[in-house]
């Protein structure tokens, strides 16, 4: 049986990976020693060169459609992992068939909920993660799609300004619709909560986080915060004519939560005197678009909100405040994040991605001066970071190959 490899970025390199190998028996030669999430596959992360992927063996018919899926989602604009190939008509040494194998980009400085956990994280964290959960499962039910098997398992976090963004790693039993009904919303939700709250209690059992897990007041927020977030995002809201500040006023809460309004629909009564306003559509990113036009960087939306309070911070200890924005938003790149970013030594860039990083030096930078009484430089701040602090977190990033570093 020939071997056949459909790719949407063909990687000349996959071709000589062993696939007459069943995954399991795959060796360090390929194998990166990277955190895995809880699977009912085998899945295994490897490094070809400078690109790194993850490789979960299936059914041939289920692996391209995940593959389509992921697809879909990324043209989409939706958070999950970029589908990257499936491969079939694997064979062993023996001429046994082997399964199919879909191939994914690996999420750079992702983690699964599990090893969050081993990294630091507390029980204190996990409404964090909740919250992260949260999101990702509004925005999927926002662009018609039904998951299918929300759970923590099937998602990996990037850290995101002391919080978290989730990403959506398994599309197996997802589909997009023309319309999602009411009721697929809520069996996704109900879905979610049996399955968190029977890893909560897996991870209580097996005593790999600190603190109390408190699963029963976790499910209840998981459906808090759904409602809230999806009414806020979705709801019709009614109020006379001259209270035309409150339109205004509801896009600035949604900006406020991250998201921006791409489409309003604004309907009148025959008088003019009755107005109602529904957004129709909405995308999560608002600060990330506006840190991205006024500096160019691509980072998580909770990350650009610190970094846009760091530039204002800056506009005004500078006394720019009559300057261009995005001429001040280069000085502060030029002068602060770059050169405090490049202070990190290349060995410890693997710990956390750079925006994380700085917003980490900025927190640091407040207990330190609260402690000595006056603020303290942040350059100063960040040679006390790197040393007293990042020297000693896990590297949560495959280290690059020598010859690029």
């Amino acid at each position: 049986m020939p071997l056949r490899i459909v790719a949407n970025r063909p990687d000349p390199a996959i071709v000589g990976l062993p696939w007459s190998t069943p995954l399991e028996d795959w060796t360090d030669e390929y194998v990166v020693p990277l955190p895995r999430g809880l699977s009912r596959h085998i899945v295994r992360i490897v490094r070809l060169g400078a690109r790194t992927y993850a490789i979960k063996e299936t059914e041939e018919e289920i692996a391209f459609r995940e593959y389509r899926m992921l697809r879909d989602l990324h043209r989409l604009g939706l958070p999950a992992v970029i589908a990257q190939g499936v491969v079939t008509g694997r064979v062993d040494a023996d001429g046994h068939e082997l399964p199919a194998a879909l191939l994914t980009e690996h999420l750079r400085f992702s983690l699964p909920y599990r090893s969050l956990f081993s990294h630091g994280l507390t029980a204190d964290n996990i409404p964090s993660l909740i919250d992260a959960l949260v999101v990702l499962l509004v925005r999927l039910h926002l662009s018609e799609f039904y998951w299918g098997d929300v759970s923590l398992s099937n998602v990996l976090f990037r850290r995101d300004a002391g919080a978290f963004s989730a990403y959506l790693v398994d599309a197996e039993t997802g589909e997009l619709y023309p319309t999602l009904s009411d009721s697929m919303r809520e069996y996704d939700l109900t879905v979610g909560c049996e399955n968190v709250f029977a890893e909560l209690l897996d991870l209580e059992a097996s005593q790999a986080v600190e603190g109390e897990v408190a699963a029963f007041e976790i499910v209840e927020m998981i459906r808090e915060r759904y409602a809230a977030l999806w009414s806020e995002l979705t709801r019709e809201e009614q109020f006379n004519a001259d209270e035309m500040w409150r339109i205004e006023q509801r896009i600035e809460r949604l900006n406020d939560l991250g998201f921006d309004v791409d489409e309003l629909d604004i309907v009148t009564d025959y008088d003019g005197d009755q107005i109602q306003i529904r957004p129709r559509v909405v995308e999560l990113g608002h600060h990330a678009r506006e840190l991205q036009e006024l500096t160019g960087m691509n980072v998580e939306d909770n990350q650009a909100r610190r970094l846009l309070n760091d530039i204002a911070s800056y506009t005004a200890h500078s006394d720019l405040g009559g300057e261009d924005r995005a001429l001040v938003a280069n000085r502060w790149l030029t002068n602060y994040y770059e050169p405090v970013v490049a202070m990190v030594p290349p060995e410890l860039r693997g710990k956390l991605e750079e925006p994380e990083i700085y917003h980490e030096i900025l927190v640091h930078r407040w207990y330190l001066s609260e402690r000595a009484g006056f603020e303290i430089d942040i350059f100063d701040t960040a040679r006390d970071y790197i040393f007293n602090i990042l020297r000693d977190r896990p590297d949560e990033a495959v280290a690059p190959p020598a010859d690029l570093s």
